[in-house]
């Protein structure tokens, strides 16, 4: 009877011990097994988060011409301002009803040219300003059109304004080449020449006569820019 009472007391024993082990076996793995969890999550959480965060919350807006309505408005190209006209209390352009010409043919001549100066006179009662190149032709009379070519500038020299007082003159160097320089120069006689001030449609006559070419595929005349006399 004792023999059996010891089996069984060892059976119990080791059936304690076994349910013992179980328990340590299933406890504590439990919450083992939800902090491995935790951890592997929480890496890939706080790595997506710098991705996120790394880019700007807002990017810089670029330079733009759109207007309030989201239109694209292209810059206005720049146009070149228009001749400042003159201000209050300063002097105009000299005009042909105020002027007298005269030509001084002390110049010389040169390889079939003669060399003059083309002088313009202010005979108003006002300053005026000569800018640029006179308009000269030759021309059969005083109320006669123009013969031939027009002259050509002369731009080696740089225009100039000049002030003319009342009783000044301003000077611009006139070139005439001899007709009889050109074998096909369908030549006849000129009175004179016709004066168109710079920037002027009134023209002024002075006489002089000289031989012209009617084919305007000739230019006998070359005329440079005012300076003061």
């Amino acid at each position: 009877m004792r023999s059996q009472r010891n089996f069984q007391g060892l059976v119990m024993s080791t059936a304690a011990a076994a349910a013992a082990l179980m328990l340590s076996a299933c406890g504590p793995g439990q919450p083992q097994a939800e902090s491995t969890a935790t951890a592997g999550t929480s890496p890939a959480t706080s790595s997506a988060s710098p991705e996120t965060s790394s880019a700007p919350s807002t990017a810089p807006a670029p330079p733009s011409s759109s207007d309030a309505r989201g239109t694209s408005t292209p810059s206005a190209a720049p146009t070149a301002a228009p001749p400042a006209a003159p201000a209050p209390g300063e002097p105009g352009l000299c005009k042909a009803a105020g002027l007298s010409a005269a030509t001084d043919a002390s110049g010389g001549g040169a390889a079939g040219s003669v060399y003059m100066k083309l002088n313009l006179t202010n005979t108003g009662s006002e300053p005026c300003v000569l800018r640029g190149f006179a308009g000269v032709s030759l021309t059969m009379d005083g109320a006669g059109a123009p013969i031939g070519a027009p002259a050509e500038r002369d731009v080696s020299a740089m225009p100039a304004d000049v002030l003319l007082a009342p009783g000044q003159t301003g000077s611009a160097v006139l070139r005439y080449t001899q007709a009889g320089n050109y074998t096909d120069c369908a030549m006849v006689d000129a009175a004179g020449y016709r004066i168109y001030p710079p920037e002027d449609t009134a023209s002024l006559f002075l006489p002089r006569p000289t031989k012209a070419c009617s084919n305007t595929g000739i230019t006998l005349l070359t005329i440079g820019p005012f300076q003061p006399a």
